[in-house]
């Protein structure tokens, strides 16, 4: 109920109010598995992305979410579940891995899936070191990889700020990229670390952002 009032009223009173500029749309498919891979920038990129692509998309979302208590916790879960969020544990690796796996049964029914490679959002501005588990779900599935650049969206909500405010901003889908190549080959960290890197560089080439080989303090991105 509330992921369609988000696309039917929510979705389109936010495109007038933001204009966003959208390139590539079309490289994402109509139907059928396909994982989205955006450069993580703000809050509000996970509302962003489902606003302009027509089909449902789901997200892993911190595993705080749907955890509290109160009317507020309840609302909470309310929200990101409704919105087909999975929660994810960050450093829990039995419990990232179920995430993932719950990922790879969404794809396995055909549906679309964002992961941001970086794992959490960058607090310089700056594209950080992929993490590996966007190739495992990619190799896994067999799903292509869509990459996905997103510029201007920690303009319209920094990660000190509550609110969002009117900004320009601007939503790059690359060609869809496949890894058939490697198909099995999913237990193989060189490949692993090979298809991500793969993931990332073309993501770079759509955000134009600067990059930085380390990975990005999940402890301090909220």
């Amino acid at each position: 109920m509330l992921y369609t009032v988000m696309k039917r009223v929510v979705a389109p009173t936010a495109r007038l109010v933001y204009r966003p500029r959208v390139e590539g749309l079309e490289n994402v498919p109509a139907d059928g598995p396909v994982i989205l891979a955006p450069n993580h920038l703000s809050f509000i990129d996970s509302i962003v992305i489902p606003m302009v692509v027509p089909r449902r998309v789901s997200f892993l979302a911190k595993a705080e979410y749907f955890e509290g208590t109160g009317v507020k916790g309840a609302l909470s879960r309310y929200f990101f579940g409704s919105l087909g969020h999975v929660p994810v544990r960050r450093g829990l690796g039995r419990a990232a891995r179920a995430s993932l796996d719950t990922a790879k049964d969404i794809l396995d029914h055909g549906g679309a899936f964002a992961i941001y490679p970086e794992g959490t959002r960058s607090l310089d501005g700056r594209l950080h070191r992929g993490r590996t588990g966007v190739a495992r779900m990619a190799l896994e599935s067999g799903a292509p990889v869509v990459p996905v650049g997103l510029i201007g969206t920690d303009q319209v909500q920094p990660v000190d700020r509550r609110l969002p405010r009117v900004h320009p901003i601007t939503i790059r889908f690359g060609e869809p990229l496949r890894f058939d190549r490697y198909a099995g080959l999913h237990e193989s960290l060189p490949v692993l670390r090979s298809v991500t890197d793969e993931i990332v560089y073309r993501i770079l080439e759509l955000s134009e952002q600067e990059y930085v080989d380390s990975y990005q303090n999940s402890a301090t991105a909220a």
